[in-house]
């Protein structure tokens, strides 16, 4: 049974999507304001967490940040009553994997729930996927989130070891940014689309000591990473 971590404090919104979860077999930890999800995300683990952006006291982007503090992997989707391109940019960058905007259908909810929990499952967990590269001058350890070379160490965050392993796999080939939206994010639109950028520029920014390693902009298709 999968476990949910649901912060609103909407009560009767809470209340009926609280139930509708439950009956779909999920095992849901209500929260109705930010301070005591906060406390929760340092004693609990949880498979998805579902976080208003808007509460009376500790926002939803601050519970995400303590979050990934903790946990890289596990998907966080937004709920928010606004549409601003810098709010779901700047949750986006958090780590976020998704936005849903009120007002919004349980069962659009409730299908977002499964596709995450089932692709954290397949990129997480799986035995007969590889998890170890050499990659020019690096060594990428995918389950354990890090890139090595030489002396330099770099930690990644689940979304950026999805996205440098997506490449590895495909190196040399060019890869349409819908694939890897589809892939990686869940779907193809705007915010993932800027989404992408931002973490294209962090993975060209990680693999600069090997000079032989090119993420190039293939203008009004996709993206390559160079290796030869």
């Amino acid at each position: 049974m999968a476990h949910l971590l649901y912060v609103e404090d909407d009560e009767s919104l809470s209340f009926v999507t609280k139930d509708n979860l439950e009956l779909k077999g999920f095992k849901v930890t209500h929260f109705p304001n930010g301070k005591q999800a906060m406390q929760s995300v340092r004693n609990a683990s949880y498979d998805l967490c579902i976080l208003d952006v808007m509460l009376p006291d500790v926002d939803g982007f601050t519970i995400a940040e303590e979050i990934r503090k903790f946990d890289t992997q596990v998907p966080i989707l937004f709920l928010t009553a606004r549409s601003l391109k810098e709010d779901k940019i700047h949750g986006l960058r958090l780590g976020a994997d998704d936005y849903i905007t009120k007002p919004f259908s349980i069962e659009e909810l409730i299908l977002k729930v499964g596709i995450f929990l089932k692709r954290r499952n397949v990129i997480g967990t799986s035995k007969t996927q590889q998890t170890e590269f050499e990659l020019g001058l690096y060594h990428f350890n995918y389950r354990n989130l890090e890139l090595k070379a030489k002396d330099a160490l770099k930690k990644l965050t689940q979304k950026e070891a999805d996205l440098l392993r997506y490449f590895v796999l495909n190196q040399n080939e060019v890869l349409k940014r819908s694939d890897i939206l589809e892939t990686i994010w869940g779907e193809d639109d705007y915010f993932m689309g800027r989404s992408l950028d931002v973490f294209i520029s962090r993975l060209r920014k990680y693999l600069k000591l090997d000079e032989s390693l090119k993420i190039e902009n293939i203008h009004g298709v996709g993206f390559r990473l160079k290796t030869d």
